[in-house]
């Protein structure tokens, strides 16, 4: 009587064959291994472009401080200068330029260090908040005024397994949060400049 083990029985030739299990393991290793590539990359991405943004906020601020930039400067000027700042990884659209939907641009004057707004306007809409930009105004500051420059922009996240781990951003319609918020601050006083 044969046993169900033996060598000869082709059910347990298939149980100890090894051919093929290399392929079988990456295949089991491989989504989970690129979600955190992806994540990885993401993650990266989204942090140069924070830096991206910082930086272009300082060297605006920076020109408007000296007097580079006059303070009749109008906002659709400005924001194609902040534009053209962070053009390396960021492109506004001519719609973005004229009405704000991922770059907003805070920009005003001020009596007191201490009347600057410490805090980012979110609206709450439960556990999760949308940028208020009712507050958000464009009044550069002349010789010696106070002023703070803050940029908002809405980073798109694009692994949406990553998305609710990055952002606590929803838009006001309850959809899915879609990008990361990047914010960068500047609080100066103009110089003397004539």
């Amino acid at each position: 009587m044969r046993s169900v083990f033996s060598k000869t029985n082709p059910a347990a030739r298939f149980i100890r064959s090894r051919d093929g299990s290399a392929a079988i393991e990456f295949a089991i290793l491989a989504i989970p291994y690129f979600l955190i590539v992806f994540a990885i990359i993401e993650t990266f991405l989204a942090l140069v472009g924070e830096q991206l943004v910082t930086n272009a906020t300082d060297t605006m601020a920076r020109k408007l401080r000296t007097g580079q930039i006059a303070n009749t400067i109008t906002e659709e000027d400005f924001r194609k200068q902040f534009c053209a700042e962070v053009s390396i990884l960021i492109t506004c659209s001519v719609d973005e330029i004229k009405i704000p939907q991922k770059l907003y641009i805070d920009l005003r004057r001020f009596n007191t260090f201490a009347d600057i707004p410490k805090t980012i306007p979110l609206t709450p809409n439960g556990q999760y908040f949308d940028l208020d930009d009712s507050a958000f105004g464009f009044t550069p500051g002349g010789p010696t005024s106070i002023n703070m420059l803050r940029v908002y922009y809405r980073w798109q996240v694009i692994t949406d397994l990553v998305r609710p781990y990055l952002t606590k951003i929803r838009p006001k319609d309850g959809s899915m949060p879609s990008h990361f918020l990047i914010v960068a601050t500047d609080a100066y006083r103009n110089e003397a400049y004539q």
